[in-house]
């Protein structure tokens, strides 16, 4: 049995009052009394949403309510609504106790009839942490099935209507995975409509249910039980979108507010003020520095983790830095606030095979990639005369991107006839890239095994053409930009290659589980193609910089000497067997031609 906290019990024995505290209509928690206690709380509570002097207030939430609490025993106030406020302390109570019970021994909630499909154990643990956590970032990694964990939370408690914000080239994803996963309930002067979609059975769900919208011009939005609008509209609808009501929002692929200051970030935070529910998803949550966390967090509930000036000098390395000191230590916070759940492929899918990671060299063509960086050496050569600080910085980034793709064009051809080995082989192959152009040398290189790709640039309808023909078989080969990988399902692939290189480890991650997802039973091996020359080596270091960040802030675990000995002496298995059925094809088409 779990005790009550300290902090939760009410004052005991009260000398006195140092001012008052009661509710308004807004939500908010306001505390009116002397300096010394208006002041305490300020400081406290940097969420503090008054600046006049001798008023203290503060978004109501659970979390809100046990640190009044807290204040209250040593600074006592009248309560003016005392009805509401115990009821609140109740309801804080019963939530710290069940939390403090589910992370000591996880639960599992299996959802009612609503809900078409089933969780596994793992899932229904995770329904259970974001039905008691409403205010939540769930980042299991990928492939471990977060959408339908968000989908059953909806179908679980009705938290109609709802919103979901998710990246533009996932909406389409998202309309198949509702109609497949839960029965959407009818709005007012709504008829069924039957969906029958191919390998999903039959869900009723209501017309016009699922609203996507389109624009960035406001209009008025149709009746509708779940809407749909991508991070690239949210600007356009900042207004309008806190004044629908929503119940629930959830935000897929949440990496994508990492950065805060712009009007996407700010449309975002509105939203998540407004709305009693709000879940983050994401494998990926931050991409290069930990202090990123806060940013994503500070959407999902707001200041939870202080404000930024805050946070950063108590958990990175001083004011404005987004180095976090002890990404561990954040992290066992934050999953013990109920603010966090991450689950890896290691601790649930012990049938999964691991992922293996190979840094494999290869050639590169030096004369190729000397005339191809003239026009960044002619940059770099008038770098320092620059004197606009923005004019500087467009010139540092052409600088690097001319640079980069320089290095893939170089050793493109080279990446090329390392995947032609592997497709000789029988294997079924991911192949990343970065630049456009160098995609399109991979797509002539490998035109022989009819090539798919997706690259940003296709329309929904060759996307999903594209995924197709990989999943049925009819190519071995798919060609993916790196930055264009979320979302996609495609598990047959037993080999990842990456022929470019990004300076984050979190995308290399994301590229890698495109292949390794639930429903893969082969072996995944990633091969890291890499040249001497060219960007290469300078971004494997920045990469081994940024990875300790990463791992240690989300609990995965860094890769031993012992995993890169292991992965380095399956890889050279691996092409063993691989060379052994090209020689064998050789010694089979040199036989053929002879008997002719």
């Amino acid at each position: 049995m779990i005790s009550v906290p300290s902090y939760l019990k009410p004052p005991e024995n009260v000398q006195r009052y140092y001012g008052t505290l009661k509710y308004n209509d807004r939500g908010f928690w306001v505390i009116e009394g002397e300096p010394c206690v208006v002041e305490m709380a300020k400081r406290l509570f940097p969420g503090c949403m008054s600046k006049v002097r001798g008023i203290a207030m503060f978004s109501a939430s659970k979390r809100t309510n046990g640190d009044l609490n807290w204040l209250m025993v040593r600074y006592p106030l009248r309560v003016e609504d005392k009805p509401r406020w115990e009821q609140a302390l109740r309801e804080t109570l019963t939530h710290v106790i069940k939390r403090e019970e589910i992370l000591r021994r996880p639960q599992k909630i299996i959802p009612g009839a609503d809900f078409i499909g089933e969780l596994k154990p793992f899932q229904q643990e995770g329904l259970a942490h974001l039905m008691h956590n409403r205010r939540t970032l769930l980042a299991d990694e990928m492939g471990l099935g977060k959408t339908v964990q968000a989908l059953a939370f909806l179908s679980e408690t009705q938290t109609y209507p709802a919103l979901l914000v998710v990246p533009p080239h996932l909406v389409r994803n998202w309309v198949k995975e509702i109609r497949r996963f839960i029965k959407v309930p009818l709005m007012p002067g709504q008829t069924p409509r039957l969906f029958d979609e191919p390998g999903n059975g039959l869900n009723f769900v209501g017309d016009d249910a699922i609203h996507v919208i389109k624009g960035l011009k406001p209009y008025e939005l149709p009746a509708a039980a779940i809407y749909i609008i991508h991070y690239l509209l949210l600007r356009g609808w900042k207004r309008e979108l806190p004044e629908v009501g929503f119940k629930a929002v959830i935000f897929d692929e949440i990496q994508e507010l990492r950065h805060r200051m712009t009007e996407k970030y700010s449309s975002a935070s509105l939203l998540g003020e407004r709305c009693e529910n709000v879940i983050g998803l994401s494998g990926t949550p931050i991409y290069n520095k930990g202090g990123e966390i806060w940013n994503v967090l500070n959407i999902i509930e707001f200041h939870c983790l202080g404000d930024y000036e805050s946070f950063s000098r108590e958990w990175c390395h001083g004011y404005g830095s987004d180095t976090v000191v002890d990404p561990e230590l954040l992290g066992d916070y934050l999953r013990r606030e109920g603010l966090l759940l991450r689950r890896t492929k290691e601790q649930v899918l012990k049938e999964l095979p691991p992922k293996r990671r190979v840094v494999q060299a290869i050639d590169f063509d030096t004369g190729l990639y000397s005339e191809l960086i003239q026009g960044a050496i002619e940059k770099a050569m008038g770098y320092d005369d620059i004197k606009e600080f923005t004019e500087r910085g467009r010139v540092k980034r052409e600088i690097e991107n001319e640079t980069r793709q320089a290095t893939g064009i170089a050793k493109a051809k080279h990446v090329a006839a390392f995947v032609r080995m592997l497709l000789d082989a029988g294997e079924k192959v991911l192949l990343f890239a970065y630049h456009h152009a160098v995609h399109e040398i991979y797509m002539d290189e490998l035109r022989n095994y009819g090539p798919v790709k997706i690259t940003g640039r296709e329309t929904g309808k060759q996307k999903d053409d594209a995924v197709e023909a990989f999943m049925a078989g009819r190519t071995p080969v798919c060609i993916i930009s790196l930055r264009a990988a979320a979302g996609l399902n495609l598990q047959v692939a037993n080999c990842v290659v990456f022929g470019e290189l990004d300076w984050s480890p979190a995308i290399h991650s994301q590229a890698e589980d495109r292949a390794h997802r639930m429903g893969q039973h082969d072996s995944v091996l990633c091969y890291y193609l890499v040249s001497e020359g060219g960007m290469d080596e300078a971004i494997q270091e920045t990469l081994g910089l940024k990875v300790s960040q990463f791992i240690g802030l989300m609990g995965d675990r860094p890769e031993t000497q012992e995993d890169r000995m292991i992965a380095q002496t399956a890889a050279g298995e691996h092409m063993n067997r691989v060379i052994e059925k090209l020689k064998e094809a050789g010694r089979q088409k040199k036989a053929g031609k002879k008997s002719a």
